[in-house]
């Protein structure tokens, strides 16, 4: 009876592979680049022909380091490579070079955080197990055309360098994982070791998920694979937990299988079983020595700088991360940490608010509240990125300046700015001027205004307390000039009227 009201325990681990930017690839000098045409990338090493030997991109084996470091990992000063065989029609060597025995980097975490019941005022801080870093080689790729009933192979992305990272099963939900994951990828964009696109594959995320009642062995994980967005990566993984705890509950079991999110769907389904085990057979790669990297200490006296990694000098070179740019913009700017977190995520807000705030009067402060609540809001809208945004941060600059100048009132900026949002290449002044929204400054205007609207609304003056028919007459005023009356002006002369 208990067992029935205890609840289910999810848990979930990702393994992930990034790209790493370079020219060229893992183990050969073709070029990498995206949508480049079939195998028109090739090299004989990279096709697998016969006599052909690998040779380390020590590009590639610095970017792993660099990003082994940003996730707070110990980086193996030894590290070896293994060929894992499977057959595929995309891997024409038999074997997949990658580092099963010792990776790279071991033993590191990532910090996130999230938001609680998606109010950026409760944000928390969480952090997840990093288990390993290693290098490995990507495989080609296969094109199944059905129509035809064939597959056409394609060994462009073939030995193209990649990081798999592979974390601990911290997480328990969606939202989670896809928080990990955002913040993984800003920070490999930020290193520059990855440019983590996951539209171009550049990012693909594998998820292990499994339930378990409090207190007892983890149950069975099924792993869904290729998944190639974050927004996919939460709600495959939520549909894959309810799936397994509504099997459980009605007496059924899970399988140790592959599945693979339908997106249009919105379900996951089975690929493989992993009943029969693949025996990867792994063997030590005969013709690649152990990858040996140095620090300042162990950095041999008389030692070819280009032929050596030295740990120590990357690190020295780690540009700011994100929550090191998060720290500096709310110490910079007495902004809140929720506002510092959406400047930092959504790509080229952060540039776009230091401009605005160089170009105006206006504290940082008000700034903040003009970028998230008119100018996202308006992107999220019309769904375009902060490149795409038709206002320039020289436009909404001088906007607020107006504003802060007190030439025209809130009410008349937010029309000002929905006009702007036009695009029509017209300055705030320009609009401010051809729809009259400046602030009135004739006082003799603003009373009579005033006075005609407290002749109309004379019973519910009398009745009400002043100072709540005060606020209420200076909307009504407000209305009366279309926004364009100064309000601190506006409540002093109602409030001398009424007291008359």
């Amino acid at each position: 009876y208990m067992r029935i009201l205890a609840p289910w325990v999810p848990v979930v681990g990702l393994e992930i592979h990034a790209q790493i930017s370079s020219n060229s690839k893992l183990f050969s000098g073709s070029q990498v680049q995206f949508a480049a045409p079939p195998n028109s990338l090739v090299s004989f090493f990279d096709a697998s022909l016969p006599g052909t030997l690998p040779v380390l991109n020590r590009r590639c084996v610095e970017a792993a380091v660099m990003t082994g470091l940003a996730l707070n990992c110990s980086i193996n000063k030894k590290s070896l490579f293994d060929r894992k065989h499977y057959f595929y029609a995309d891997l024409p060597a038999g074997y997949q070079i990658t580092q099963q025995r010792v990776p790279i980097a071991v033993n590191g975490s990532l910090s996130y955080s999230l938001c609680i019941d998606n109010k950026m005022s409760q944000m928390v801080t969480k952090t997840v197990r990093i288990k390993q870093i290693q290098l490995e080689q990507d495989s080609g790729k296969s094109l199944h055309d059905d129509s035809r009933s064939q597959t056409l192979v394609d060994l462009n992305r073939a030995g193209v360098g990649l990081m798999e990272v592979v974390m601990e099963p911290d997480m328990c939900c969606g939202e989670e994982a896809a928080a990990a994951v955002r913040e993984l990828q800003l920070i490999l964009q930020t290193l520059g070791s990855s440019q983590a696109i996951m539209a171009e594959g550049q990012l693909r995320v594998d998820a292990n998920v499994s339930v378990h009642h409090p207190g007892e062995p983890y149950g069975v994980r099924t792993e869904v694979k290729n998944i190639n967005s974050i927004r996919f990566l939460a709600k495959a993984i939520d549909y894959e937990i309810q799936r397994q705890i509504e099997e459980l509950e009605n007496g059924g079991t899970i399988l140790n299988e592959t599945r693979a999110f339908d997106s249009k769907l919105g379900c996951t389904v089975p690929m493989r079983d992993k009943e029969g085990m693949q025996d990867y057979r792994f063997m030590p790669e005969p013709n690649l020595p152990p990858l040996i990297l140095y620090d300042t200490k162990s950095l041999p006296a008389n030692v070819n700088h280009q032929q050596v990694v030295n740990i120590d000098w990357i690190h020295e070179r780690l540009p700011d991360l994100p929550s090191a740019k998060r720290a500096k913009l709310v110490e910079l700017y007495g902004i809140l940490p929720e506002h510092s977190f959406t400047l930092v995520n959504e790509d080229g807000l952060t540039e776009f608010f230091e401009n605005v705030v160089k170009q105006t009067q206006m504290k940082p402060k008000k700034v903040i509240g003009w970028i998230l609540n008119d100018l996202l809001s308006y992107l999220k809208q019309h769904s375009c990125t902060v490149k795409e945004s038709p206002i320039s941060s020289v436009l909404l600059a001088d906007l607020l300046n107006l504003l802060e100048k007190k030439e025209i009132s809130a009410s008349a900026a937010k029309q000002v700015f929905e006009e702007l949002w036009k695009g029509e290449g017209k300055t705030p002044l320009e609009i401010v001027k051809e729809k009259k929204l400046q602030l009135l400054e004739d006082r003799e205007e603003l009373e009579q205004i005033c006075q005609a609207v407290i002749d109309e609304h004379e019973k519910e003056v009398i009745m009400q307390e002043i100072k709540k028919s005060v606020n209420k007459l200076i909307g009504l005023v407000q209305r009366a000039t279309q926004g364009r009356s100064n309000p601190v002006l506006v409540k002093q002369i109602l409030e001398k009227k009424l007291s008359e």
